[in-house]
């Protein structure tokens, strides 16, 4: 029977919707609309987020030694791909170059891609895994403020990431040894902060008042309600 790479002998003893993945509930909708980011900057980090995942996924093939988890790291990172290339494409069929509308963002996402990177490949699966579904969700959620190109941007989001099959790793990986449970709950947990941040650093304010404040309030209430069940999904507590 084929081992998975993170398999060892046992010790003995030791308006605005968001749109959540999977079993989301009911989404809220709000008046979110004059917090958004101008179209440029909500196409180009999502579609550097993109690039980025699909970088990430990429790097994690060569390390991992059986050919089933490759072919499904694999797929996730060619759906990361083909949205990242949806994105450029709509970005330069609205006659602007790809490249320049990115860059600005290039510097900050790298750096959460690097705070976000595991020690081990599990952890870096749980990342991918973690942060995009809940940066998916948030810039599906401010896809509604860009008219027709946001419709156009959210049917690009929105497509199959195809990332159950890494769900299923970290799943068996606890099943085969139970430390993985709270490594892996515990750097969950670790991933919210900073994707928070990146998704706060997406609005357009520098600074929210009362009144915005409480505007944002219950995306990022359902942002964490869905990465609650994304962890619950995967045996984790949030």
């Amino acid at each position: 029977m084929a081992r998975w790479f993170f398999q060892r002998t046992r010790p003995a003893a030791r308006t605005l919707s968001l749109r959540s993945r999977g079993d989301a509930g009911g989404a809220r909708r709000v008046d979110f609309e004059a917090l958004a980011p101008d179209v440029d900057t909500f196409l180009g980090q999502a579609a550097y987020l993109q690039l980025g995942y699909f970088e990430t996924l990429s790097a994690l093939i060569a390390p991992t030694p059986e050919l089933a988890q490759k072919e499904s790291l694999s797929l996730a990172a060619g759906a990361a791909l083909l949205k990242h290339r949806g994105l450029v494409r709509l970005i330069r069929d609205r006659g602007d170059d790809a490249l320049e509308i990115m860059l600005p963002f290039r510097e900050q996402l790298d750096a959460f891609r690097r705070a976000t990177h595991g020690a081990r490949p599990l952890e870096t699966m749980l990342s991918v895994h973690i942060t995009a579904g809940m940066l998916d969700d948030f810039y599906l959620a401010l896809a509604s403020s860009y008219g027709e190109t946001g419709r156009e941007a959210a049917g690009i989001l929105g497509a199959a990431d195809d990332r159950q099959a890494i769900q299923d790793m970290i799943v068996a990986a606890i099943a085969s040894d139970e430390e993985w449970r709270s490594l892996l709950a515990l750097w969950g947990r670790r991933l919210v902060g900073d994707t928070l941040l990146v998704a706060r650093a997406a609005l357009r304010p520098s600074a929210l008042d009362e009144a915005d404040e409480k505007k944002v309030e219950p995306v990022f209430t359902d942002l964490l309600a869905a990465h609650s069940r994304r962890m619950g999904a995967m045996g984790l507590d949030a």
